[in-house]
Parts: C-alpha cells; structure tokens; sequence
C-alpha cells in the first residue's frame, strides 16, 4: 500500500475535501495548494499523476491529530528540583510530598 493509497483511503473514510485536506497541513505549517494535492489523487497511469512523500503524508497525519483532538495543551512548570552530591534529585521543599488525610 503506498502512501497515495493511505491518503486517498483516510479522505474517503473522513469525508474529508481538499479544502479540509490543505487546512489540516496548514495546522502544522505546511504549505500545498489543491492542485498540487489532486495530483496525489489520481491514477498511476495519469500524467499529472505524482507520489506522496512521506513527509507530506506524516505532515497530514500530524495535523489531523491537531484537527481531531485540538492543539496540545502547554505544560505546567513542576516544582523546582536541584542536585547535590547526597540528594538524589529531591525537592527543595516538602510541597510535592502527598498530605496524609484525617478520617476526623
């Protein structure tokens, strides 16, 4: 299976358009027009007829990641951790340690 045939396969099992299809790998900035990717869609035996590169079709599957969940939520900073000779990578402070609960 090439990867025209995976692009081709999830267009049709997505309902996906050309326009949805350029607007995905603008999610990842990556530039093509519908023109360029028609010519993904035809046959073998077609002039106009081109493969698809694996960097188009990872670019693809990126971004339809992005358009499917949404963008990847930023990270939050953790707590500071410092190394010296007898810590093995501990807190500064006791904050991170979980607090017992009372059954009170």
């Amino acid at each position: 299976m090439t990867n025209n045939d995976i692009l081709k396969k999830l267009r049709v099992a997505l309902k996906l358009r050309d326009d949805d299809i350029v607007k995905i790998l603008n999610l990842v900035d990556f530039r093509i027009s519908k023109s360029e990717l028609g010519a993904f869609f035809r046959k073998e035996d077609h002039p106009k007829y081109m493969e698809c590169g694996d960097q188009i079709l990872r670019n693809f599957l990126n971004g339809l990641v992005i358009h499917l969940r949404g963008p990847m939520p930023e990270k939050k900073s953790s707590s500071k951790i410092t190394k010296t000779p007898n810590s093995k990578n501990r807190p500064l402070d006791n904050k991170s340690k979980p607090q017992k609960k009372s059954n009170n």
